[in-house]
């Protein structure tokens, strides 16, 4: 596997960055492509004592910063670490490309650069949410679509059954439809147009809607909104780790789960190879498990899985 790391994303980048890789090679045997800052990157490399045959420097003159248009940037710095990852994805060079830079840059290069999958509407983010019985569902769309049509959540909730099948090891993910009330007819026009579009949908097995109450309990595997929506509720989760930390309970079997250094990075659903979206404030851990999450994306092919679910549609 040849894995692409953004080295200069990151409110801890680069340091954060190293050492996540360096947690990683302790354990794998994958190539790395450490983007970034070669200077800089070797100076650290060599004072945190990081050598491996399956490292590689691939030298970034130019970082998009967090307040930088995504499209502008990418346009005007082709020498930034994300404009050359997603190059060499592109060219498959690399496997996988992750970054905890600016969000905007990568979904957009992410949909523009790899492109959607034939017959994707619209690529889709999905946030992994802890359950109370110590499961794990997914949240999706979570801010990469603010507006969507009904037909876009129809295909969110297939995403988000390959993604609970392959990758969580749900055999049969339940999918429901986030809404304010249980009953069918419910909620805004565009859950009241979705609703009938996914209890027709063969393709999942669909219980109905859930309200904000069920997100974590083990009503439903996959929960499907828009973007604007997800996006509120997992800030309020995130929140949620705060306030339990604020507290002493940040080590609380449940509350822990929140911490997004276990999962690392979300992916972008639908594109053609694996895209993968890091926190901010991306410590070590969280750049190791980005590479994990890599790992096991490349491992299971499953763009090729969201590929071959599509062409049958």
């Amino acid at each position: 596997m040849n894995i692409g790391v953004d080295m200069m994303g990151g409110d801890f980048a680069p340091l954060e960055a190293v050492k996540g890789v360096q947690q990683y090679l302790t354990h794998s045997s994958n190539n790395i492509f450490c983007i970034g800052d070669e200077t800089q990157l070797k100076t650290l490399f060599q004072e945190h004592g990081v050598s491996s045959p399956f490292l590689h420097l691939v030298h970034a003159s130019e970082v998009i910063g967090y307040h930088e248009h995504p499209t502008k940037a990418l346009k005007e710095k082709p020498n930034s670490s994300i404009s050359i990852g997603f190059q060499l994805l592109l060219n498959g060079e690399i496997d996988a490309f992750l970054s905890a830079g600016n969000t905007g840059a990568m979904l957009v290069g992410a949909m523009f650069s790899i492109k959607p999958i034939k017959g994707v509407l619209r690529p889709t983010i999905a946030s992994l949410l802890p359950k109370l019985d110590g499961k794990t569902g997914i949240l999706l769309d979570v801010g990469l679509n603010a507006d969507c049509k009904p037909e876009q959540l129809n295909q969110f909730a297939i995403l988000g059954n390959l993604y609970a099948k392959h990758l969580l090891n749900i055999q049969e993910p339940t999918v429901a439809l986030l809404n304010m009330g249980e009953e069918e007819g419910k909620g805004n026009i565009l859950a009241q147009a979705a609703y009938p579009l996914l209890k027709e949908n063969k393709d999942i097995h669909f219980i109905g809607n859930v309200e904000g109450r069920d997100i974590f309990n083990d009503k439903a595997d996959v929960i499907v909104c828009d973007g604007f929506t997800g996006n509120i509720v997992l800030k309020m989760a995130e929140a949620m780790y705060d306030a339990a930390a604020h507290q002493n309970l940040g080590n609380d079997s449940f509350f822990s789960r929140y911490h997004f250094e276990n999962y690392g990075g979300i992916p972008v659903l639908g594109v053609n190879k694996p895209v993968i979206i890091g926190h901010g404030i991306s410590n070590a851990k969280a750049f190791k498990n980005m590479i994990l999450f890599a790992e096991q994306m490349i491992e299971s092919k499953f763009c090729d899985i969201i590929t071959s679910n599509f062409q049958n549609l």
